[in-house]
């Protein structure tokens, strides 16, 4: 006999019930608002030609590495999940076997994040009302597979239906931006902008780079062999991006290193990156200085600036070999900000312009660092609890460091960072139901009055987001 599969409408809310009735009202009250979705990775042709999604392992399972890198972990390898390969080479094609693989270690994602957003898809999305398990599996494949060729599952569609004001993808230097022209060009109405991700022709340790700045730069119509016709390149193409809606920016650095090297200097470190190999220490500097150049730039054409450092990427070589990058082997590394962000500040900390919103994966710096940082500098905000901590422990974790130094009004509310589409509102939702419950932990202490809480819970689910990011 299949088990239940139930989503209980406390779920996420604290014991306490007094606290727990709290919770609930505020929740009510935040529950339904819009979705703001400004960082994330799902695919803009989606929206650009609205086709239906094929089935329910391309779906689910192949694009998102939250789920095949805990299979993974447990043997099953990736090119049993169809997940594509660098040289085009075979992987399984089948999608019910692949997802038969996916049912039966379902299990393994008990008491993980990924789990209660896939329940919330197969409940919410689908009404589905049986556990997903290897008696279950074809009964799930079948239903969605039967739900995907509607109209009502395609990405428009539910756009719509999830209630989602805005979502920003994030392309690349290199991208011609085809698909977000293709959106405008169509009449609808939803709003899908991109966002700047320069890292391709900002690291001189992408084994691309010297061919990436060549690229770059014919595709503004500058001279690649100048640092000031380099410059011009990051302008054109940041112009580009915000006739596409961009209003962000966002760099996945090693490290939050900045620098401000002298104009002679700068121009000699970049004749050196663009024809050939440099020392890792060069490279960063390069990066660390074009940090700071990004700021200035974000300054004079009004884009809002992200930084996510503190990943050591594609740490399984072989993964990386056969299958590419993003495929579940980035691995958190220790952060530093107080000494490598100075330079940048020290120029612009204090320049209203500037919004540079920061995320980290090494929870330390939260309170030692992060918080004292944005509680200081106006243009500093701190970013949501982001990839590995996107879940509600590193929530609370992040509410309990920051909240005493930096307040509610230096974060920027919750953004789900995502190539799931439908685990975007299940994302959400958990957001929103965490912090409620934090605000109700703080109502029932005497540390803040009902009504002000309700007006945070506003601002946390809603607000800020937009204000942030300028959408």
């Amino acid at each position: 006999m299949p088990k239940p599969l139930i989503l209980h409408p406390d779920r996420l809310f604290p014991a306490e019930p007094r606290t727990r009735d709290i919770a609930r009202a505020l929740y009510a009250s935040v529950r339904d608002l819009p979705i703001v979705s400004p960082h994330g990775h799902t695919d803009p042709r989606w929206f650009a030609y609205d086709e239906p999604f094929a089935n329910p392992a391309e779906l689910l399972i192949v694009p998102d590495h939250y789920v095949f890198r805990m299979l993974f972990s447990q043997g099953v390898r990736l090119d049993e999940l169809g997940v594509p390969t660098v040289d085009g080479s075979a992987t399984a094609s089948d999608p019910r076997a692949i997802w038969r693989i996916f049912a039966a270690n379902y299990h393994l994602f008990r008491g993980t994040p990924s789990r209660m957003w896939l329940d919330w898809v197969f409940a919410e999305a689908f009404g589905i009302d049986v556990r997903l398990e290897v008696e279950t599996a074809d009964h799930y494949y079948d239903l969605i597979d039967a739900a995907l060729k509607t109209p009502q599952f395609r990405p428009r569609a539910l756009f719509d239906r999830y209630n989602i004001e805005v979502i920003a993808t994030t392309e690349g230097p290199l991208d011609p931006l085809d698909h977000h022209r293709a959106i405008r060009a169509s009449g609808w109405g939803g709003k899908v902008v991109t966002a700047y991700r320069p890292d391709p022709v900002l690291d001189p340790d992408d084994p691309k780079f010297i061919a990436n700045v060549q690229r770059f730069c014919a595709m503004a119509g500058e001279d690649a062999g100048s640092y000031a016709g380099y410059l011009c390149a990051h302008e054109k193409r940041r112009a580009d991006f915000r006739a596409a809606g961009a209003t962000s920016t966002d760099h996945g650095h090693p490290c939050a290193f900045t620098a401000n090297l002298p104009r002679a200097e700068i121009e000699a470190l970049y004749a050196k990156v663009t024809t050939g190999p440099v020392s890792a220490a060069a490279a960063e500097l390069f990066r660390g200085h074009m940090l700071t150049e990004m700021a200035r730039m974000s300054i004079e054409d009004g884009m809002v600036m992200q930084l996510h450092p503190g990943v050591h990427r594609n740490h399984n070589a072989a993964v990386l070999a056969r299958f590419g990058k993003d495929k579940g082997a980035d691995i958190p590394t220790a952060g530093e900000f107080v000494t490598a962000l100075k330079p940048l500040l020290d120029l612009y900390g204090t320049d209203p312009r500037l919004t540079l919103i920061l995320f980290t994966l090494d929870e330390d710096v939260y309170s030692r660092e992060l918080a004292p940082l944005a509680g200081h500098y106006p243009a500093l905000k701190l970013g949501p609890p982001w990839w590995f901590h996107d879940s509600p422990e590193g929530m609370r974790r992040f509410r309990e460091r920051a909240t005493e130094t930096a307040g509610f009004y230096n974060t920027v509310g919750f953004n789900d960072d995502t190539r799931a589409f439908l685990s975007i509102p299940a994302r959400h939702d958990v957001a929103r139901r965490m912090d409620c419950g934090w605000l109700a932990q703080l109502v029932v202490e005497h540390r803040m009055e009902e009504d002000e809480a309700f007006d945070v819970a506003r601002a946390l689910a809603y607000d800020l987001v937009k204000q942030a990011y300028k959408l």
